[in-house]
């Protein structure tokens, strides 16, 4: 086997000397990766014992804890704003930016809870209106869908289902909709409270203001009494099949008008799953779509203050010490005059990987503690002990 030399108590780095060469132009880290080199040997035992490591072995390892670190790092930032920066531009230097948190992906997530309840969202809602026939119950409303031009087969998801039927005159003239709020329509209320509206709570001609519940307590009365005294069914839905209770029947309320049943109609409201479904997925191709396509790179070590730099030295240390414990395994003992050298191999390796999980531990507990929720945390914390010490100072009572 060929001598190869072993560390020879110097080193001079050059662009070119790391394994994947991430920081070789970066000043700062080509004037450490020396110091390092000194730092690293001495600990180890240099010059009393010799060190079997030659200087790139050592400019690796101060490249991989550079790397680690800058893992670590932003690993912590891309859970910390990761509601964020979903769906941000990929193409952002993310390095250099200052996230500032936003409900934006929140409001798109509570998008689909407003389509559910009819309030918004997402998903629309579709109409359908539902022609009852004499002595028909049961309506097919996957089947009325395909006759409105929904072809896709089970596709409707029923939200809402509510009668309306023609309403008599009476219920367009005597009722509450006309601004005066005492259930009296124009022509009656003219001769009573007043033109446009004076004296009522109308359409802002009133002298009299009344407080906003009002209002919102007519609305839902008016809302109410559509959906209770204007109906003249109930139902019951299994499997998109609409049963009406009591079975349609011609009657003098129910007449038929145009476009509808001879029965009335009955309406539902549906949204269709394929929608739903297409609304969950949205193409984007520049876009941020899951955390490993956030684009931070590797860190630059110029920017790595000397907290993380100190970090970066003991870790490189752990990583040559597990280096050099593989290499003295080579052989477990070697042969001297009337004697055996037994090496510390088993040593080096137990102690340099319990440096770097204790190093790992350390660096992740010290992100963890400067995240948002823990400084916010703190700052509560602080804000409550400053007030606890002000309690404590006497309240002088000044008489003038």
């Amino acid at each position: 086997m060929a001598n190869i030399p072993i560390w020879p108590g110097s080193s001079s780095f050059h662009p070119g000397d790391t394994p994947f060469g991430f920081y070789d132009k970066d000043p700062a880290f080509e004037k450490d990766a020396d110091k390092v080199c000194t730092f690293v040997t001495r600990r180890l035992g240099y010059p009393l014992v010799e060190i079997e490591l030659q200087a790139i072995n050592i400019y690796a390892a101060f490249e991989e804890a550079v790397t680690v670190y800058g893992n670590e790092l932003y690993a912590y930032k891309i859970r910390e704003n990761y509601l964020t920066l979903e769906g941000a531009p990929s193409s952002i230097e993310i390095e250099e930016s200052i996230v500032t948190p936003n409900l934006g992906r929140i409001i798109d997530y509570s998008e689909q809870y407003g389509a559910e309840a009819g309030t918004g969202g997402n998903v629309p809602w579709r109409k359908m209106a539902v022609p009852l026939t004499h002595s028909i119950q049961d309506y097919d409303l996957d089947a009325l869908a395909a006759q409105n031009g929904f072809t896709q087969s089970n596709d409707i998801e029923i939200m809402r289902v509510f009668y309306e039927n023609p309403r008599p005159p009476s219920a367009t003239f005597m009722n509450s909709y006309d601004g005066f709020g005492f259930g009296l329509g124009g022509a009656v209320a003219a001769g009573i409270d007043g033109v446009g509206g004076l004296g009522g709570f109308g359409y802002g001609g009133g002298y009299l203001m009344m407080p906003l519940n009002y209002d919102l307590a007519i609305i839902q009365q008016i809302e109410m009494n559509d959906t209770v005294r204007l109906s003249n069914y109930s139902f019951e839905m299994h499997d998109n099949v609409l049963r009406v209770f009591p079975v349609p029947a011609n009657d003098n309320y129910n007449v038929s008008v145009s476009g509808s049943g001879d029965c009335g109609n009955m309406w539902v409201e549906f949204m269709l799953k394929s929608e739903r479904a297409s609304k969950s997925i949205v193409e984007a191709y520049d876009k941020i779509k899951m955390v490993s396509g956030v684009p931070y790179k590797n860190p630059k070590y110029e920017d790595i203050n000397s907290v993380g730099r100190s970090w970066i030295f003991e870790f490189t240390l752990a990583i040559c010490k597990e280096m050099l414990g593989y290499v003295r395994g080579k052989y477990e003992t070697i042969p001297i005059p009337n004697a055996e050298i037994t090496l510390n191999q088993a040593d080096l390796i137990a102690a340099a990987r319990e440096e770097k999980e204790a190093l790992l531990a350390s660096l992740r507990g010290f992100f963890d503690e400067t995240s948002r929720e823990k400084l916010l945390e703190r700052r509560t914390m602080e804000s409550n002990f400053v007030m606890e010490e002000l309690d404590r100072v006497p309240r002088v009572i000044y008489i003038g």
